[in-house]
């Protein structure tokens, strides 16, 4: 009888030990996503910062082009106000549109184009478009291994018990695919 305790006691112990290295693997997990999402909201945050003094240099050449500004500060506000990735997605979406635009425009001042704080400035938004690019695949591909983790049994019973919840991708905004419309 005393075996039996022992055996019974040894397995307790081997399951305990088992969901202990299951639940700290899925909060490393957990938090490597938060982390690249961090980064993420870094990236965004830099070309939030940006884009006040990239419009103030194309606006002294622009005056008349006032509805463009408009529309970049008004995405740029939608994203900071973001509150989900996927209020994040959509704002950013916007966002990339309008400066899309606010580009376009510049392209019709040969002036603007060679005006060095506008061409830095141009360069340092293309740098930031680029870590933002590289921070968005780094925080999907960790989404990615965190839900396939939470899904894959047996950790899934450790994952359900202990709340750990599905992670939402990084998606592009409906119509962020297409380029946008400028008209003149």
């Amino acid at each position: 009888m005393k075996r039996v305790w022992w055996i019974v006691l040894a397995v307790v112990v081997l399951i305990a030990g088992w969901t202990v290295g299951q639940y700290n693997g899925l909060v490393g997990i957990n938090e490597d996503v938060n982390g690249k999402w961090a980064q993420v909201d870094t990236q965004l945050q830099r070309r939030s910062d940006l884009i006040p003094n990239l419009v103030n240099t194309v606006k002294g050449y622009a005056a008349h082009e006032e509805g463009i500004f408009t529309n970049v500060a008004e995405a740029r506000a939608k994203l900071a106000g973001a509150q989900t990735v996927g209020e994040a997605a959509e704002a950013d979406g916007e966002l990339t549109q309008a400066l899309g635009r606010l580009f376009a425009i510049a392209e019709n001042y040969p002036l603007l184009k060679a005006n060095e704080n506008f061409r830095a400035l141009q360069d340092e938004l293309a740098g930031t478009e680029n870590r933002i690019a590289t921070a968005r695949r780094d925080y999907n591909g960790s989404v990615q291994a965190y839900n396939a983790r939470i899904r894959t049994f047996p950790t899934n019973v450790v994952a359900g018990v202990f709340g750990f919840d599905e992670r939402e991708y990084f998606r592009a905004a409906e119509g962020a695919q297409t380029p946008p419309t400028v008209q003149f």
